[in-house]
């Protein structure tokens, strides 16, 4: 059984002001990308299928010393789920689990895809979601629980209610699903709604609906929810690097 990873790289970038895709921005000396590798490859993860997009090229060039890497491309940005949906030959026939991860959050930690690895392996569900609880999650997903404690939902800031934005448990991109589960959400992903992309944060939804077990575990340090997407970003970034000795 095969650790798999699917880390999202094809994005432009357009607010950091250049033509380099996002991911190759440097951090401390190295591209963002190559913090999320290393950090899936000490977890154990052997099969990392990169989505590239815009200047797929330099991606590529980027990563090609690295054996557990390929390559899936997404020629069209519609969305996270679409993606997604672009690595389904790369995963197909695969059991077992599959990360997907961010190429543009250069501190994720192994610890953290440790604990969510070995929590998959114990509780064996469609899905698990790594979250973080943030003092303020402005602008981020909560995570609906029932009384319980159980997951129940995911629910963008613009769509909760009062009582859910007072949530701090907050969803931070970072998944685990079974292969096959995520394989059949993909199918049943649609680009209903305003933007008319495809959302991988519908897939859990998918999942639940189905009877299947969603599970959220609360093991992201605050650190890993610093994600670049403008030059300020990188500054906040690269300070907390240099605080944790990258």
């Amino acid at each position: 059984m095969t650790k798999q990873a699917i880390v999202l790289a094809a994005g432009k970038g357009t607010r950091m002001k250049s033509d380099l895709p996002k991911v190759l921005f440097e951090a401390c000396g190295r591209p963002m990308i190559s913090y999320v590798i290393d950090a899936l490859e000490r977890a154990g993860v052997e099969r990392i299928v990169v989505v590239v997009g815009y200047r797929g090229q330099l991606v590529r060039a980027a990563l090609a010393g690295r054996d557990t890497v390929v390559f899936a491309e997404q020629t069209e940005q519609l969305g996270t789920g679409h993606a997604v949906m672009m690595c389904r030959e790369a995963i197909q026939g695969q059991t077992g689990p599959v990360l997907i991860v961010t190429g543009d959050s250069p501190l994720i930690q192994q610890s953290s895809i440790d604990a969510l690895l070995a929590d998959f392996a114990a509780s064996e569900p469609a899905c698990l979601l790594g979250t973080s609880h943030k003092d303020d999650p402005t602008g981020l997903g909560r995570i609906v629980r029932n009384s319980a404690g159980a997951f129940e939902a995911i629910v963008e800031e613009k769509d909760a209610t009062p009582q859910q934005r007072a949530i701090t448990e907050v969803n931070m991109s970072t998944y685990v699903f079974d292969t096959v589960e995520l394989l059949g959400a993909l199918d049943q992903l649609t680009d209903e709604n305003r933007q008319r992309e495809y959302y991988i944060t519908d897939c859990p939804g998918i999942l639940k609906r189905e009877g299947k077990e969603v599970r959220a575990l609360a093991v992201l340090q605050p650190c890993e929810s610093l994600s670049v997407n403008t030059l300020e970003d990188l500054k906040i970034v690269e300070d907390e690097m240099r605080k944790l000795g990258y």
